[in-house]
């Protein structure tokens, strides 16, 4: 009833079962791999800028070849654009030579808007000066192309493209960077790639890989706008890498997969399972299946085989404990069964004989019934004493073997001395010490003691005290069971046989332990208690 009840307050607030903790566990692990390809990005973004400075440093060398071409060509200034503007005037103040004007990367695949792709090329009239510039350029560009994978569009200072696959004659102005380069600033941007392939299925995944970088640096002339070098190049990326090992990513994910499966059996047998058997004992063991309590088959961890074992103890402990009380339960009934009956008969016999009982047999049924009453009162008594010894917690207090026989009263039948050690603090009451110490001296008169000698030792915070009679000892076949409740062979003279469990329930509840120990003369028993 109490074990129901108990499942019914656990069960009150929801918990996850530990199969289910184990199983989010393996998907977080296995989805992990997955979640690293959204962090891609940031790799990408490398890529892109890596991309545009690429692209700004080639731009830069046919700008300088376009830009001797022009001087050589002799075209005059009026034919030039505009001014050139300070675009990157931080980064100018930022070198102490003010002839160098470094540009750096500055697009940013997570802020930057991806503009839809270029617009195309409006029909245009090419100046035949800066047409011949773009015939002799022409085969730089398609060699330069060849190796850089790059797009290249060289420009007049109008936006008319005058060297460039299949768009000379034509204009860009409308291209929104291109003007900013026509401006005299330098411009890039990130614009959606036409596809001429299928994408494969992972660019899904990815943003880097649907867009093109794309560069317009304009080309100065005596602070003019002599042209512009409109580059572009669709960026590197991991998916399209990825894509291309799909067979070791594929490889990768079984290998992913086997781990995690791997990782839930040695979890199922070093964890999971010996829990589930533990359970399972519990439940028998509560049953009252003594077969239960034997050591798991299969403990997996030192920490479980840990649990098992301190939980075996404990059942192992639960159980001679209600044997135990079963026994002692036993032993009171009969202890106390005899008495009364004894005392029933008594009183119904003197009840039934009435006047034809005469004076001394009244008398005798009379002693007879005073005599089994004062032993109940006894057993009771003792039985107080027992529970009150088993259920005492120390109270912290010291005293000494002087201290204790104080207390106890002038037994006329044997002398008691104090030999060593009467001195010597020891960790209980002044009143347990007496108690211990009246109960063993009072099992030596009945033994036909006439002296008990009491002495204690000291070494290591406990006390080693010793107390020794002259009486009759205790037989071979009785030394085992003297500790046992209710096991006496002075019955006849009133004796219970709960002295000794008292005495031992006491030193148990201070810390202390008693035995009994060889002697060639009486009886010797030792106590062993913590200093204070």
């Amino acid at each position: 009833m109490r074990l129901t009840a108990s499942r019914k307050w656990i069960g009150r607030k929801w918990r996850p079962r530990l199969a289910t903790v184990v199983v989010a566990i393996l998907i977080l692990v296995m989805a992990l791999p997955l979640v690293g390809l959204f962090f891609f990005r940031l790799y990408e973004n490398q890529l892109i800028r890596q991309t545009e400075a690429e692209l700004i440093a080639q731009g830069a060398a046919i700008a300088a070849i376009y830009a001797q071409d022009v001087r050589d060509a002799g075209i005059p200034p009026e034919k030039l654009g505009a001014p050139m503007a300070r675009a990157n005037g931080d980064a100018s103040r930022s070198v102490p030579d003010p002839l160098y004007r470094p540009i750096e990367p500055q697009l940013d695949l997570a802020s930057d808007t991806v503009l839809p792709t270029r617009p195309a090329a409006m029909p245009a009239t090419i100046d035949p000066a800066f047409a011949a510039i773009g015939a002799r350029l022409s085969g730089v560009l398609d060699a330069t192309q060849k190796t850089t994978l790059a797009g290249f569009r060289l420009l007049d200072p109008t936006g008319v493209v005058i060297a460039g696959r299949g768009e000379v004659g034509q204009s860009l102005d409308r291209v929104e960077e291109v003007r900013e380069a026509l401006a005299g600033r330098y411009a890039s941007a990130l614009r959606l790639r036409i596809p001429n392939q299928p994408a494969p299925p992972l660019y899904s995944v990815s943003r880097g890989t649907k867009v093109r970088v794309f560069v317009a640096l304009p080309v100065a002339i005596d602070g003019k706008v002599a042209g512009v070098v409109y580059v572009s190049r669709t960026p590197n990326n991991i998916v399209k890498h990825l894509y291309g090992e799909r067979g070791k990513v594929t490889l990768a994910a079984i290998a992913i997969l086997g781990g995690t499966l791997l990782i839930g059996l040695v979890f199922l047998r070093t964890v999971s399972r010996p829990i589930y058997a533990l359970i399972d004992r519990t439940q028998r063991i509560a049953a009252g299946d003594r077969q239960a309590i034997k050591p798991l088959d299969h403990h997996g961890t030192y920490e479980m085989a840990e649990l098992s074992a301190a939980f075996l103890d404990m059942a192992e402990k639960l159980q001679a404990r209600s044997d135990s009380i079963q026994t002692f339960a036993t032993h009171v009934s009969h202890e106390l069964k005899s008495p009364l009956t004894a005392i029933q008969g008594a009183a119904e016999l003197l009840r039934d004989s009435g006047s034809a009982m005469d004076q001394a047999e009244r008398q005798r049924f009379s002693n007879n019934i005073v005599t089994d009453a004062g032993r109940l009162n006894l057993l009771v008594r003792r039985l107080l004493e027992l529970a009150r010894a088993e259920n005492l917690a120390p109270s912290g207090e010291s005293t000494s073997i002087g201290a204790a026989l104080a207390l106890l009263p002038v037994d006329n039948r044997l002398a008691v001395r104090v030999g060593a050690g009467g001195e010597i603090g020891l960790r209980i009451s002044a009143e347990n010490a007496a108690i211990v110490l009246a109960n063993l001296i009072d099992n030596s008169a009945r033994h036909g003691a006439t002296q008990v000698l009491v002495t204690a030792a000291s070494t290591g915070g406990k006390a080693s005290i010793l107390v020794s009679d002259d009486g009759a000892g205790i037989s071979p076949s009785n030394r085992a069971r003297i500790f046992e409740p209710f096991f006496t062979t002075r019955r006849d003279s009133g004796g219970t046989g709960m002295g000794l469990g008292i005495v031992l329930a006491l030193l148990k509840a201070h810390d202390g332990m008693i035995r009994l120990v060889d002697s060639e003369r009486g009886t010797r028993f030792e106590i062993i208690l913590p200093t204070a």
